[in-house]
């Protein structure tokens, strides 16, 4: 919960007989890593302001707030998951670091620290890099891991028993295509969620007998994610159809589905109860998110119970919120294209388009506080899925790469800001753009390559300027992801990472810019802002800027989020009465 100066983290019985406790309160963002083998604590992790050099501790029910540390502060290399084996002894992650010569490295591996003896054996050396997080099995014989050796766009499923003495390749569905495994609660089988050519299949992997079998293969479901949970046999299916969740509760045995579906909101089954019920993650543009303790034969809001009692804590309602309205158009190319489309009760004082990041992600039905805070100051708010999205189908996910970053996911945007001006929602030279991260290129291609009339002022937040410049810079686990999407790597494409680099085409902004980055941001790094800076510079453009210490990837402490949301207003306010630029 971010209640306080910081992420923190609590407990509840799922019973709600009582209100959530309160485990750390820190100055510094406290993450949830796992919980502990006996189920008395858990292992989090902190950074140094958002610059993501985890360093994880264990924190016991019984004594909050205190930090037991694990693995040392602020260290020169990545750290993802992080398990406490059944012993006691071993705690096991992943780090880009070769412990044998403290170097940091390009590929994560595998490890095995001894707690005791501080000893840190590696169990598994994958070549490249990769981002996945190792998961050890209940039974702590096994860990489950990815790799992303044999092409930059695949993923195959690994594991290594707890010696490191037999590491292989377990479930391979193409050099370039994705698979993803989780433990089911006995330890002795796995839960796989696989791409093929046009959708993902749903299967469970045996290790006594080293055998797949398929239980859903069929190109009209868009499986999202899926999982074992603790406490039932069933296995839990999210699908996302249109950009909408759509939840089910699977008997494997017989095959046979619960429907988990709202006709307002969303609702994500997490696990059950010991009397049948059920804890889900309730949320909506209507809905703070919640967790609620709900039956699957009556998903009925009025009936769920809420267990963090988070309504208490706020002073919002129901009428304070604008509702997600669906908004469609047509792309360049005849591709449909969806959004959310967010109407203030005010004057319209312009127009905003708010750019998910990702870009393999979606935006969903969802109360997003940046978008909300936007309406309630006058302005109109166009949230697009533009091609490369989540939530429709692959081919519309895997269509970004036909041309890779900066081609017609940015049409589709363009489109969907020439669609609002055509009904009268917007008008032209009165609409701004904002985004985090892939959203923050979004702004960037925006005000580089349209006309002013459809985009006039541009607050790009922690976004790619350079393309080189960031696949040098960033994290060794993600240069994969641009390889996949942009067709290699800029030694290989160079020409191709150099035609969709805003910096190259600074001189052609007309509008107003305002950059916004967190200086410790190890994804988009402030090289970026840097880089481009002077290129802004050079070209005699005006632009402001906003950066914060204190914040890595995205703006995210209470006290930052306050000067960039009213910094972010008086901006596109400002931008859109001054017609200087025009």
């Amino acid at each position: 919960m971010g209640v306080g100066q910081a992420i923190d983290i609590y407990v509840a019985p799922t019973d709600a007989s009582t209100p959530p406790i309160q485990l750390t309160n820190t100055s510094r963002h406290t993450y949830l890593i796992s919980w502990l083998p006996s189920s008395d604590g858990f292992i989090v992790a902190q950074d140094q302001d958002g610059n993501e050099r985890l360093q994880l501790f264990k924190i016991k029910l019984d004594n909050p707030n205190h930090f037991e540390p694990l693995t040392e502060p602020n260290p020169n290399y990545y750290i993802r998951g992080g398990q406490l084996h059944p012993n006691g002894k071993w705690l096991l992650y992943a780090a880009n670091m070769d412990m044998s010569t403290g170097m940091e490295i390009e590929a994560t591996w595998v490890y095995r620290h001894d707690l005791e003896t501080g000893e840190r054996k590696a169990l598994a050396k994958p070549q490249k890099g990769a981002y996945y997080f190792p998961r050890l099995n209940s039974t702590g014989t096994h860990i489950l891991y990815n790799r992303k050796d044999l092409n930059p766009a695949g993923y195959q499923l690994w594991f290594v028993d707890i010696e490191g003495k037999h590491d292989g390749e377990i479930v391979n569905v193409g050099d370039d295509k994705k698979v993803y495994g989780s433990w089911f609660p006995d330890g002795k089988r796995i839960l796989l969620r696989a791409e093929t050519a046009t959708h993902f299949r749903l299967g469970i992997y045996e290790l006594a007998s080293d055998t797949v079998q398929w239980l859903i293969d069929d190109p009209n479901r868009n499986i999202d994610s899926v999982y074992a949970p603790f406490g039932t046999s069933d296995v839990v299916i999210n699908e996302v159809k249109e950009a909408r969740l759509m939840s089910f509760i699977m008997n494997i045995e017989t095959g046979a589905e619960t429907v988990i579906n709202l006709t307002h909101g969303n609702l994500q089954p997490i696990a059950p109860t010991a009397d049948g019920s059920w804890i889900g993650k309730y949320y909506g543009a209507h809905q703070v998110t919640d967790l609620v303790r709900f039956s699957p034969d009556n998903v009925d809001p009025k009936a769920f119970k809420s267990i963090t009692l988070v309504n208490e804590r706020i002073s919002l309602g129901i009428d304070d919120l604008i509702p997600a309205e669906d908004f469609r158009w047509q792309s360049v190319d005849g591709l449909d294209i969806q959004g959310w489309l967010y109407r203030t009760k005010l004057e319209p004082r312009g127009t905003i388009i708010y750019v998910h990041g990702g870009p393999t992600a979606h935006s969903e039905d969802l109360l997003d506080d940046q978008i909300q805070f936007f309406i309630s100051q006058g302005f109109n708010v166009l949230d697009p899925n533009y091609r490369g999205s989540t939530g429709f189908n692959r081919s519309f996910t895997e269509a970004i790469k036909v041309d890779g970053w900066g081609g017609r996911e940015q049409d589709d945007i363009r489109t969907g800001i020439e669609a609002l001006i055509a009904k009268g929602i917007a008008q032209p030279g009165k609409v701004g753009i904002t985004g985090t991260s892939y959203g923050g290129y979004s702004a960037w291609h925006a005000i580089t390559h349209f006309p002013f009339d459809i985009i006039s002022a541009a607050a790009p937040i922690c976004g790619m300027t350079d393309l080189v410049v960031d696949y040098e810079t960033t994290r060794p686990d993600l240069r994969p992801y641009s390889e996949e999407m942009m067709g290699g790597t800029p030694t290989q494409v160079p020409a191709r990472y150099h035609d969709r680099s805003p910096i190259n085409l600074v001189k052609d902004i007309k509008g107003s810019l305002l950059i916004v980055q967190g200086l410790q941001d190890p994804n988009v790094t402030p090289e970026n802002v840097r880089a481009v800076k002077q290129a802004l510079d050079s070209a005699s453009i005006e632009y402001q800027l906003l950066a914060f210490d204190n914040e890595g990837h995205g703006i995210d402490r209470p006290e930052n989020l306050k000067i960039l949301y009213t910094r972010l207003v008086e901006f596109f306010a400002q931008s859109f009465t001054d017609e200087t630029h025009e």
